[in-house]
């Protein structure tokens, strides 16, 4: 395996608060990423959870994210909200605005984009949703990468817009025998067992390849691995997942660096 082979990002869900209301702990798990996929306002966060977010990521060199979702504060972003392609693509449009201004703000900048719950799940099988996520993403800043879930229509759109795709999976969340992740409300769907998350997660990056939850192998690139930061053993199982990549000879390093 090559040097840059040995490379994999460690990104997580992080400024998913709203005023005085907190969710996860974002300091200690930026201790431990690599890259930070930071909510926008529309399924969580506000202009002071961000630029604070955005402050705590420049002082520990991790990379930011724009994570886009539905306009679905109630909800969490995990309900779809009836709308058309161009509906998203402009909603996409301005949470990326939003998020690039405060990170100018606080003397960072967003590297890349990623959607959210229920947004990312249409966009994962949605070509036309899919296709929305990258125009806007696109057209907003070139530049910018594409955090896409591996072999979804996210990553096929990303490149036929011309976006440099990373291709993610999640250490913590279940694959059906098609490759698409298992719907939350289905038991298993939410992994919570570190020891299993980290085993798997391994495997999947040493056969290059989804493991679906009857074992079939998927082969897919796989660029950055998602632990979700809402949940109370995240940043245990960052921490861990994080050792255990070093341990396997992995440098941790944002796909959004180069």
């Amino acid at each position: 395996m090559t040097e840059a082979a040995r490379r994999i990002d460690l990104n997580a869900d992080l400024g998913e608060g709203f005023g005085a209301w907190r969710m996860g702990d974002d300091a200690a798990m930026l201790d431990v990423v690599t890259s930070a996929n930071v909510a926008c306002g529309f399924h969580a966060g506000d202009p002071d959870i961000m630029a604070k977010t955005f402050a705590l990521a420049r002082e520990k060199y991790v990379a930011i994210g724009a994570h886009v979702a539905f306009p679905d504060l109630a909800g969490f972003g995990r309900r779809a909200i009836a709308m058309t392609p161009k509906e998203i693509e402009r909603a996409v449009a301005y949470q990326i605005g939003a998020a690039q201004a405060l990170a100018a703000l606080s003397g960072h900048r967003i590297a890349y984009v990623k959607a959210h719950g229920a947004l990312a799940n249409l966009a994962e099988k949605d070509a036309g949703v899919a296709d929305a996520l990258a125009r806007a993403t696109r057209a907003v800043d070139a530049s910018l990468a594409l955090l896409a879930i591996a072999l979804s229509e996210q990553t096929r759109a990303g490149e036929r817009a011309g976006l440099k795709v990373a291709h993610e999976i999640f250490a913590d969340r279940a694959y059906a025998e098609d490759g698409r992740l298992q719907p939350r409300g289905e038991a298993g769907a939410v992994i919570t067992d570190t020891d299993f998350a980290l085993a798997r997660a391994r495997q999947m990056l040493a056969e290059g390849a989804l493991v679906t939850i009857t074992g079939k192998r998927l082969p897919t690139p796989i660029d950055s691995i998602c632990v979700h930061g809402d949940t109370a053993h995240a940043v245990d199982m960052a921490r861990r997942l994080r050792a255990g990549l070093e341990q396997d000879g992995f440098a941790l390093r944002t796909f959004a660096g180069d």
